[in-house]
């Protein structure tokens, strides 16, 4: 949506007149730290104050929610809102790379399977990526799968042995469609490279490797090392480590050794942000036969946040004939930490006349806990 797109009226909501709005002093505030509604108090028409961007409010979740807090000033109240974000279909599927090049040998049989790097689509549920379609050829055919997180990736299946002295290449396109209306896609050119015969795949130690990390962790950091054999002689068995299948975010975050196949932490990672990740690497010999393995990282949390007070509401004065409990001030509390890390306790210091009581989930009113007297 646009700025100054109508989101809806709060008057109309609520049930009150524009003059009930205006005479109680309404306003609106949005959680965080962008401001992103702009309320009349004359109509009680609720507007944005910016163009809204999904993919950019909520890159990672499913669902998206920007919240707000609607104040009354006379007599004091608070509200809390919600506006649901629906995404549109405006991003098209994109794959890492324009041209994927296999090198697949004349040997390989028939079903063996080669991983494709998967495309990415910024948009969400049904307008994010959706399928994979292969051009039509006599050699191989395309399997769909689902990585541990739900991303969907394909595979070639070899359907008839290649012959190298027969065709030295095959070029494919390979298609991402996603589930819009009307649907969007993206290409990639699959060069298939079909080299002489080199008689044994790296093997990995193991399938899956797991790793656990703090998300403090300095860059260096060991995370794990991965190790494939290769029986053969020469380039034949010199192996060599890759990323494969893996987003560009953690790709950002983990160095691979392509000689050793140790991965160390290489950028800032934040429990906060991602609670794990999914690496694919593929260990490929000078004969250009590979493998795969998954590595399965666990960031663990660390108390790095402190817990941050907003103040949402506060009387300019009170009048010290007010009675007990008169409400003065309404504020939140919150901690973007997870666990016993991210739980919060709030109180006041201080022998003062003023006491919290918890209105709702970290939300809190400064309330008078005794007869005010200005002179003393």
């Amino acid at each position: 949506m646009a700025r100054e797109s109508l989101v809806g009226n709060v008057a109309q909501d609520l049930g009150l007149s524009p003059s009930q709005l205006a005479a109680r002093k309404a306003r609106v505030v949005s959680e965080g730290s962008e401001q992103h509604f702009r309320l009349d108090p004359h109509s009680g028409v609720l507007t944005l104050t910016e163009t809204l961007d999904r993919e950019r409010i909520c890159p990672h979740s499913e669902s998206c929610a920007l919240l707000f807090q609607l104040f009354f000033e006379n007599p004091v109240q608070l509200i809390r809102g919600e506006v649901e974000v629906r995404d549109v279909n405006d991003h098209s599927p994109v794959f890492p790379e324009k041209e994927v090049i296999l090198e697949i040998p004349e040997t390989a049989s028939p079903g063996t399977r080669f991983p494709l790097e998967a495309a990415r689509d910024k948009d969400i549920g049904i307008n994010g990526l959706q399928n994979y379609s292969l051009s039509p050829n006599p050699n191989f055919s395309l399997a769909l799968e689902k990585g541990k997180r739900g991303a969907k990736y394909a595979e070639l299946v070899l359907q008839r042995q290649l012959d190298r002295e027969e065709q030295r290449e095959v070029h494919l396109v390979l298609t991402a469609t996603d589930g819009g209306s009307p649907p969007r896609s993206g290409t990639a050119q699959v060069r298939v490279v079909v080299l002489d015969a080199n008689d044994n795949v790296p093997v990995f130690s193991r399938e899956v490797y797991e790793a656990r990390v703090a998300e403090n962790s300095p860059p260096g950091q060991l995370v794990v090392r991965v190790s494939a054999a290769d029986p053969d002689e020469g380039s034949n068995g010199k192996v060599r480590y890759t990323f494969s299948q893996t987003t560009e975010g953690s790709r950002h975050l983990f160095d691979l050794n392509v000689d050793s196949g140790v991965i160390r932490v290489s950028g800032n990672l934040d429990f906060e942000e991602a609670k794990s990740h999914e690496l694919v690497v593929r260990a490929t010999d000078g004969g250009g036969l590979s493998a795969h393995c998954k590595v399965h990282v666990e960031v663990l949390d660390v108390n790095d946040n402190a817990p941050e007070i907003a103040l949402s509401s506060v009387s300019a004065s009170i009048p010290e004939d007010a009675p007990p409990r008169t409400v003065v001030a309404l504020l939140s509390v919150r901690d973007r930490d997870s666990g016993d890390n991210g739980r919060t306790e709030c109180a006041i210091e201080g022998d003062v006349p003023f006491s919290l009581t918890a209105a709702f989930a970290n939300h809190y009113e400064l309330r008078t806990s005794a007869a005010l007297d200005r002179e003393t």
